[in-house]
């Protein structure tokens, strides 16, 4: 591998443009294992959680910032980690990472995790920004509202909660699928669509968004606000259809989108990452990450990395480590993007494909400037 990529990537400050925060429980020793996985069935017997290239991972990268030799077995690195206090855990392995600013989706299981400012206390010098999830905003509205004002008060709502966050997010992948009618819903479909949900929770359902008028409502109203709307793709626990999640199925809305200027940001992708790709190529307002596929991928991740470089322009690639718990995800995201990274420019640069001054330059865009660009300087 080049030197001079290898000392550029480790100096570069990320921007983490979606992330969650960390857990404010610590968890049992096998509760931390159900947190590095997508999974909520039990592991193939005779194994554990750790058995995984993610396990793998934090024996590898995290054991020596808890001063321990890389690949400690996962109970002597559990015992030194129980020995730090949570918020010393956080510190430690956050500040390590080398992100700078944290884009952070406060939507998914807000009670189990910190909140927005004592996150921020946890990585004193980076800059912490919301990105607003959609359907758990709609599903905040819906307990005060009424079939005829559902849609009137998600719009208020959500100019409220958009107006000092750097984006906003929809996880229409998980609650239905990618292969939604495209257009925006009529006012009267939402209105029908709004009155069913609301006798279901007369009837002491938990308020949780899945009808697809609703959904394509929710996502209009974000595009409508001009802020950049990220929505999950591919890889994702078993509450999905991957099968629904191929962005591909996305290309129709995704036009219907483009002439009012919104960018639209794919999240993850994995395994579709190289139809993201192909998306981000012919779409100017189309941009996309690997993010959650780096963590889970482990050891093998540097491929994942080199595929997201193989077809979209390079200023249409972000870094993210979708962590959501462990701070070993936080850190993981980044030093694993940094080794892909870096193996798979030096890899271009000694075939004599590259120089290293675009290689670097590469590197620069995809960990930093592209989000900037996208979601305004950090300095603006």
């Amino acid at each position: 591998m080049s030197t001079e990529i290898a000392e550029a990537v480790a100096a570069l400050t990320l921007v983490d443009h979606h992330v969650h925060t960390c857990s404010t429980a610590a968890p049992s020793l096998a509760g931390f294992g159900d947190l590095l996985t997508e999974s909520d069935r039990p592991p193939a017997r005779g194994t554990s959680r750790f058995d995984s290239q993610v396990g793998f991972a934090v024996r590898r990268h995290c054991a020596p910032l808890l001063g321990l030799s890389p690949h400690a077995d996962i109970e002597e690195y559990w015992q030194a980690r129980q020995l730090l206090a949570p918020a010393e855990l956080d510190r430690r392995l956050l500040g390590s990472a080398g992100v700078d600013r944290w884009l952070v989706d406060t939507g998914f299981k807000g009670d189990e995790i910190l909140d927005l400012p004592t996150f921020a206390s946890r990585v004193p010098d980076a800059r912490v920004q919301e990105i607003v999830r959609l359907e758990t905003l709609l599903e905040d509205v819906v307990v005060s509202a009424e079939a005829t004002t559902l849609e009137e008060r998600f719009r208020v709502a959500l100019d409220r909660a958009s107006a000092g966050a750097a984006g906003l997010k929809s996880v229409i992948a998980y609650r239905y699928g990618f292969d939604f009618d495209p257009q925006r819903p009529s006012a009267g479909e939402v209105r029908a669509a709004a009155a069913e949900w609301l006798a279901e929770l007369e009837g002491g359902a938990t308020p949780r968004v899945t009808d697809p008028v609703l959904l394509r409502m929710a996502l209009w109203a974000g595009v409508e606000t001009g802020l950049p709307v990220q929505l999950h793709a591919g890889y994702g626990d078993p509450d999905l259809d991957l099968r629904r999640c191929d962005p591909l199925l996305l290309a129709a809305w995704i036009k219907l989108v483009e002439p009012l200027g919104t960018e639209v940001v794919l999240l993850h992708c994995y395994p579709f990452h190289r139809q993201a790709g192909y998306l981000a190529q012919a779409f100017p307002h189309v941009y996309f990450d690997v993010g959650l596929a780096v963590n889970y991928t482990g050891a093998a991740s540097a491929a994942v990395i080199a595929e997201s470089l193989e077809l979209a322009p390079f200023g249409k690639v972000l870094y993210s480590s979708d962590a959501w718990g462990p701070p070993e995800l936080h850190l993981l995201g980044s030093l694993l993007w940094r080794r892909g990274m870096t193996r798979a420019l030096s890899g271009w640069v000694d075939e004599g494909e590259w120089s290293v001054a675009d290689a670097i330059r590469v590197a620069t865009m995809v960990g930093r400037t592209n989000a900037e660009h996208l979601y305004g300087s950090d300095h603006g």
